[in-house]
């Protein structure tokens, strides 16, 4: 046994009142949206933006997160189930939520703020949301690693993580049963999307990029789905019908993200008079 394998018996639960367990997930997910809620304050404030904006932004963006997150997860990977029970896709607590849904998601929630709330262009607001939304997403992967799902394939590397696979009975008395040493694709994950976290904080406040519209949507879905596309590679399919598919489900949806993200950024260049990342930010 590889001397740095690390058994990884985090429990997912923080504590339970009474049948309901109050996870580490959850939690992630607020603090991430309470932390990007201030960075976004701080742009409003940069750009002396309309303050009565803000609030309606915050609850467009996790309304449209988490209904998109939770029925990409039901239309993407498990249609047949879902469809025939859709009283089923209402039980989020029970689990499952698709990133790629929660993009879709913000992106229908953004096309109705921008229309009765702010009544400017859809790629204005993103260009402002996605700026903390790597840090969001990294916490989320975090959440999954505490999770002990979402994990990658058996691995040699010394890092590798034995996680439990028998969650539920262990954490209800039975003794853990643990994988294969495998990849932590959690953490990978996590790691590139707090550097598109750095790079977007970057572009937005040291190089005025949101001057350019767009530039910076375009760059974060480059980043976060050519990342995701790769990591997948690596990963335990999620649904038995991706084993016989050249690319798993994450893979195909993450390809007309990443040539949106080419298109957005060549555009925004493109109307441009300069280089973005060359010009120096004025206020």
């Amino acid at each position: 046994m590889n001397l740095l394998e690390i058994t990884w018996t985090a429990d997912p639960a923080i504590f339970s009142i009474g049948s309901k367990e109050i996870r580490w997930y959850a939690l992630a997910f607020l603090i991430g949206f309470a932390i990007g809620y201030k960075i976004v304050q701080r742009m409003w404030k940069n750009e002396k933006l309309n303050p009565e904006w803000l609030e309606p932004l915050l609850y467009y963006t996790i309304f449209g997160t988490a209904i998109g997150a939770r029925l990409g997860h039901c239309l993407f990977y498990e249609p047949g189930n879902y469809l025939a029970h859709p009283v089923e896709i209402l039980k989020m607590w029970e689990g499952g939520l698709a990133s790629h849904g929660g993009v879709l998601g913000i992106i229908v929630a953004i096309y109705f703020f921008s229309r009765f709330v702010s009544h400017r262009s859809m790629l204005w607001t993103f260009d402002k949301l996605v700026t903390p939304t790597g840090l969001v997403a990294a916490l989320i992967r975090l959440g999954n690693l505490i999770n002990h799902e979402i994990y990658g394939h058996p691995t040699d590397m010394p890092w590798g993580f034995r996680f439990v696979t028998n969650l539920y009975g262990w954490q209800h008395g039975a003794a853990p049963v643990f994988s294969a040493p495998s990849h932590p694709t959690q953490i990978y994950e996590a790691l590139c999307y707090l550097l598109t976290f750095a790079l977007c904080m970057w572009l937005y406040f040291k190089k005025g990029a949101w001057k350019k519209e767009g530039f910076i949507f375009g760059i974060f879905m480059i980043c976060i789905f050519v990342s995701r596309f790769f990591i997948e590679f690596l990963k335990e399919d999620q649904e038995a019908f991706e084993a016989d598919m050249l690319l798993n489900m994450g893979q195909w949806l993450s390809v007309p993200f990443i040539l949106a993200g080419i298109f957005f950024v060549w555009r925004a260049v493109r109307r441009g008079n300069s280089s973005i990342i060359s010009s120096q930010t004025r206020k």
